[in-house]
């Protein structure tokens, strides 16, 4: 990290991380009336958001609404491709949040009424509230490529929501014969986790690199450049002989028409700008927009994602209903799951203030983001985010990225770093 050592980020995020917690704990009288945050969503962002409310303010009664038992991690779910992480160690349940006194629903989530403050569930329950969190991740825009949708997803998955379509794509890999072609296709911005398709390739070619090194992976990419993506670039050379007749990755940017604009299921087959391009194994991620229920409730805007007032999280279409996580939009913030995890503290604190009568304290924000390239190389990107003027900003040098410069002890560091840092956010998120 260039002209910020990790030490120092580590000292700056955790100080606006205490910072926004003792303001919490220090500056409001905790008591009087019952006060009632009902939370939308148990990823990331929502998860975070219940445990801290809890801590913050034991007096405020917190519920935490999600359909599902359990959890898959988005991030480090590549590994699982890649085959050196099992589906189970990115699994988490919710009785951590429990034991904070989280009330955790499992249903879903019908209708929000914004005039009445109620929140409704498909098994007929209603829920009141005083601020009510929306954190409902993303949905997908189905109708961008023809032929695929989301029945389709079940053969061909999109894997971008972990878990079952993770399995699927990881058997997929195991059973496709030696030679076989894997294509991935990426989104166009915006979507969850930017580098992330990228590691995806990234992580089967080191699969395929050691068990089927007769295959090759072609990604087909509406963009002309991505996160990481110098890097990225470096690393598939070293590793993968990128560049050359024997590479393993073959990536067709958007001016070289790699959009992808049909897919034909039965033939295995995509139609993009240029040409068509037969694969075994197929990995189509689709546009994104927010999760459906910020549609549900009316908390979009024309191009499908949620505005937010930055320093609460508080949405700008419906007062006392907070959007936090991949459906808000909080540029500069990336939509990724330390960003949700930074956003669902700056909500929480907000809220804290606002139930007993004060003011939002003002925000800090953080996010980082690894990828792993190969097992001992891997990369980062930090950045340190404040409010000002009404807008979400980057502190000037607070952050940085991997040297380009190849460093095998650095680039060993930061794979033991991305190890660390799952372990402690998803302890600090379920834990």
């Amino acid at each position: 990290m260039s002209n910020f050592t990790r030490r120092k980020f580590l000292k700056v995020t955790g100080v606006a991380a205490a910072a926004s917690s003792a303001l919490a704990f220090s500056s409001f009288a905790i008591g009087g009336a019952k006060k009632k945050v009902v939370i939308v969503g148990g990823g990331i962002g929502g998860a975070t958001a219940a445990k801290y409310l809890r801590m913050m303010d034991s007096s405020i009664e917190v519920t935490l609404i999600e359909a599902n038992k359990d959890y898959y991690t988005c991030f480090m779910s590549n590994e699982v491709l890649g085959g050196d992480r099992s589906i189970d160690s990115i699994r988490f349940g919710y009785t951590g949040l429990a034991g904070h006194g989280v009330t955790v629903v499992h249903d879903w989530v019908s209708g929000i009424d914004a005039d009445k403050r109620v929140v409704t569930t498909k098994g007929g329950k209603n829920f009141p509230y005083d601020r009510c969190i929306v954190s409902p991740g993303v949905d997908f825009k189905w109708d961008a490529i023809e032929g695929y949708d989301e029945k389709v997803a079940e053969k061909i998955p999109h894997a971008w929501k972990a878990g079952s379509q993770t399995i699927t794509l990881r058997k997929q890999l195991e059973a496709m014969r030696d030679g076989g072609t894997v294509l991935i296709a990426p989104p166009p911005n915006p979507f969850r986790c930017p580098p992330g398709p990228y590691e995806r390739a990234s992580q089967i070619a080191h699969y395929l690199k050691n068990n089927k090194p007769k295959s090759k992976i072609i990604i087909l990419d509406p963009k002309d450049k991505f996160s990481k993506f110098g890097l990225f670039m470096d690393g598939w050379k070293r590793h993968y002989g990128y560049g050359t007749d024997n590479s393993l990755i073959t990536w067709v940017s958007g001016a070289d028409g790699g959009a992808v604009e049909a897919v034909d299921a039965k033939t295995m087959t995509v139609q993009a700008a240029v040409e068509e391009f037969k694969a075994d194994v197929m990995n189509i991620i689709p546009a994104q927009k927010a999760g459906k229920i910020a549609f549900a409730a009316g908390l979009t805007n024309d191009k499908g994602w949620c505005p937010i007032n930055g320093m609460t999280f508080e949405s700008t279409v419906h007062k006392n209903i907070h959007v936090i996580g991949d459906s808000a939009i909080a540029s500069p913030l990336p939509k990724s799951g330390y960003a949700a995890n930074s956003e669902a503290k700056v909500c929480a604190a907000a809220i804290v203030a606002l139930l007993n009568g004060g003011k939002a304290p003002q925000p800090s924000y953080v996010n980082t983001c690894y990828s792993i390239i190969a097992p001992g190389d891997g990369i980062s990107v930090a950045m340190v985010y404040a409010y000002k003027d009404g807008k979400i900003i980057k502190v000037k040098g607070s952050g940085g990225l991997t040297p380009s410069e190849f460093d095998s002890d650095m680039r060993a560091r930061e794979v033991l770093y991305a190890h660390s840092w799952f372990n402690n956010i998803t302890a600090d998120v379920f834990g």
